[in-house]
């Protein structure tokens, strides 16, 4: 059975190598992106099973804007094909500022939100509860 293919875009190489680290221990193949911009590229050419991307990159809504950019594709979009795949938002914004936002079928269309800093047992618990969500 072939490894399922994670995603992560987020422009922290530290946690990055945590978040691979942790998953590929867990046997899921990894594949990352620095940017949204990378990470759009990266989801034509991986095709991942879930996408992990943080919220502020290059920009504070860069996670936003990826996240509309697949859910939101038109049929006719060349990320129409990926609107499917699971994505888990990660983002410490929680902690930094009075901001609060969650999951929002129109505005921010993400399946979960992880707050920073991550704990191992909570990725892995998120990642496999919507891999299995997409398999049903």
């Amino acid at each position: 059975m072939e490894e399922p293919k994670i995603l992560i875009v987020d422009d922290d190489p530290d946690i990055v190598e945590a978040l691979k680290m942790t998953l590929e221990a867990s046997h899921y193949k990894v594949y990352t992106a620095a940017n949204g911009t990378e990470g759009l590229k990266q989801v034509k050419a991986v095709n991942p099973n879930l996408i992990i991307l943080d919220v502020m990159m290059d920009t504070t809504t860069a996670g936003f804007q990826v996240s509309l950019a697949l859910r939101k594709a038109e049929p006719s979009s060349e990320y129409a094909a990926y609107r499917h795949i699971p994505i888990l938002m990660i983002t410490a914004i929680h902690t930094t500022t009075p901001l609060r936002f969650g999951p929002d079928k129109d505005y921010l269309p993400v399946d979960a939100f992880i707050e920073k800093p991550i704990e191992p047992e909570v990725l892995l618990k998120q990642v496999r509860e919507h891999l299995v969500k997409q398999t049903v």
